[in-house]
């Protein structure tokens, strides 16, 4: 998932760049309106993380101007305002979601992943083609080949789910370990076995992995 990050403070555009890159998001940061705005002219990006006061063209006027290009790309907007009416502006403009300044470093994490999922997995997206013509099916949580649905235990497919609910992110092991072992007692080679096992029922090339960068999931290009 491509991230565009609008934020005209210097330190807190790097805090969040830093942050969301260690979430595996590709992550491309701006300080100014006009250069972000032009970046989405010529560039694809799977969310929009916008500061509303920054250089050159706004927030609000950067959302106004893709929606009237019918550009539907999910927005949150970044804000310390707290007026009812700003917030009116915004969501009437057609942004998906607020975060407030000063926002913690997990809150910002789960207004993305919940912004992501119910824009690109919602029920009118039902089903996912995956590389190698695998198929995932968001209502009922299954993956099929050639029609035919693949078995795996609970703890394969909440691992294959949140594989799917970051498609095109490198995950790391130790992201795994926090998210669906919740911390609890199991070694990087009890991971790495897991992700074995779905690849075994599948295929090795279903879930990619880099070195130093951890395990993916891609749509069918």
């Amino acid at each position: 998932m491509k991230i565009l990050l609008l934020e005209d403070e210097i330190d807190y555009k790097e805090t969040i760049h830093e942050y969301l890159e260690s979430l595996g998001y590709e992550v491309e940061s701006f300080e100014n309106g006009d250069e972000a705005l032009n970046a989405i002219h010529f560039k694809n990006y799977n969310l929009l993380l916008l500061d509303i006061r920054v250089p050159g063209t706004n927030g609000y006027d950067i959302v106004k101007t893709i929606r009237a290009a019918d550009d539907d790309t999910p927005v949150i907007f970044m804000t310390s305002l707290t007026d009812i009416d700003n917030l009116s502006i915004g969501y009437e403009l057609g942004c998906n979601d607020y975060i407030r300044k000063p926002f913690a470093s997990k809150e910002l994490k789960y207004r993305v992943e919940q912004v992501l999922k119910l824009f690109y997995f919602h029920e009118n997206k039902e089903q996912i083609v995956l590389r190698n013509d695998f198929v995932y099916d968001v209502q009922v949580g299954s993956l099929s080949y050639k029609g035919n649905t693949i078995s795996f235990t609970p703890k394969e497919q909440k691992v294959l789910e949140y594989f799917v609910l970051h498609l095109g992110q490198f995950i790391t092991a130790n992201q795994l370990w926090e998210e669906i072992w919740e911390y609890k007692m199991v070694t990087e080679a009890d991971i790495r076995m897991c992700i074995k096992k779905i690849r075994d029922k599948t295929s090795k090339a279903l879930i990619v992995n880099k070195r130093g960068y951890g395990y993916k999931i891609d749509r069918k290009r």
